[in-house]
């Protein structure tokens, strides 16, 4: 699709009689759940939004049911969350609240297809799939920040497992002020295990914002390209180390923290019905967060690495670190039952690259 012909298909306008004609509105506003009721609203006063149009909402976390219930037409609301940076993220989750009508949801999937995007169907509840599940890797990643691990070496680690970014790097690129600003909503409604590290109200204080402002755990040029590890974050911080001063984190502990709570909350989302099927969730995961291609997924991942050794994993995590790490009773039964999650794929075993160690300050 050349700039000529898509110019010529663009309308600017400040009324919203220029969307009248629209069959399906997709609204981009910020993250403030009356911002988007006010908007639903005002399209529905208007004539815009009758019981024959469909409005999308690109949200990263905010309840789509809340969001309905605001509205003439609730079978008409439908989820319709792009990751960033749009142009090259291909995932889109169509998120599906109570009311949500088939046609609605049909309709959203086939514009995602014709997009050229990868479209997974959810259920509403916070964070949907990838959000919540990258909410708890960030929000270890914050513990084991106050435990006193090193932003660089941590994130080198998660690096030699294959994720695109460490989970700090990753900080920078969303954003701290968003993700602090997501944090109380999976919080509030998953519980204390997403709770986000405090000190990032500091960082936030500073416009220490991450790469959108130059500098966040990390620094940027001009460009935006990483130049170093921003010190001034490891001053402002003030990491605690206490009594675990001079001890290491193995890479394993690293890994497993960061990856087996993302399985073990996969695992609680299936439960939940979130989301419908293991191939959902590994599309999901690879798709919006660039999760290791070559491990296949999460899912997949964690039925190379062994169901039994996974939850044994776990349970010696929940024994050194807390209930958090509790295995979801989907991995306890799926252990008993000798079951995996691709049960007709065949396993695939990798070597781990050589495994580095995590220095404490």
């Amino acid at each position: 699709i050349n700039a000529e012909y898509m110019g010529g298909r663009v309308v600017v306008s400040t009324s919203v009689d220029g969307l009248k004609d629209c069959k399906v509105i997709i609204e981009a506003a910020v993250e403030v759940m009356d911002v988007k009721k006010k908007m639903l609203k005002e399209l529905e006063q208007a004539g815009v939004l009758t019981k024959d149009s469909i409005f999308a909402t690109n949200t990263s976390a905010l309840s789509i049911d809340e969001l309905a219930e605001s509205s003439q037409y609730p079978e008409n609301v439908v989820g319709m969350h792009f990751f960033n940076p749009v142009a090259k993220m291909p995932l889109v989750e169509v998120i599906k609240g109570k009311k949500t009508s088939k046609r609605a949801l049909a309709t959203v999937y086939k514009l995602a297809l014709d997009m050229g995007k990868f479209p997974v169907v959810v259920q509403d509840g916070p964070g949907f799939l990838v959000n919540r599940i990258l909410g708890l890797y960030m929000s270890e990643a914050g513990r084991m920040l106050e435990e006193g691990a090193d932003v660089k070496t941590v994130d080198k680690a998660v690096l030699d497992f294959g994720m695109p970014m460490g989970p700090y790097r990753l900080l920078d690129e969303v954003g701290i002020d968003v993700a602090a600003h997501v944090g109380p909503t999976l919080q509030g409604g998953l519980g204390d295990r997403f709770a986000a590290n405090p000190r990032l109200g500091s960082m936030i204080e500073l416009n220490l914002l991450g790469k959108k402002s130059g500098k966040g755990f990390y620094k940027y040029d001009s460009k935006g390209k990483e130049t170093e590890i921003n010190q001034e974050v490891l001053e402002r911080l003030q990491v605690v180390v206490g009594k675990g001063a001079g001890k290491v984190f193995a890479y394993d502990d690293v890994i497993d923290r960061c990856v087996l709570s993302m399985v073990n909350e996969a695992a609680l989302i299936l439960d939940e019905g979130i989301c419908a099927s293991p191939e959902d969730v590994d599309l999901g995961m690879v798709f919006g967060t660039g999760f290791a291609p070559f491990r296949g997924g999460l899912l997949y991942y964690a039925d190379n690495r062994g169901l039994s050794n996974v939850v044994q994993s776990l349970e010696k995590l929940a024994g050194k670190y807390g209930d958090r790490f509790k295995p979801a009773p989907r991995l306890v039964k799926m252990v008993a039952e000798n079951r995996r999650f691709f049960p007709d794929r065949p396993l695939a075993p990798l070597a781990e690259k050589p495994k580095v160690k995590v220095r404490l300050y």
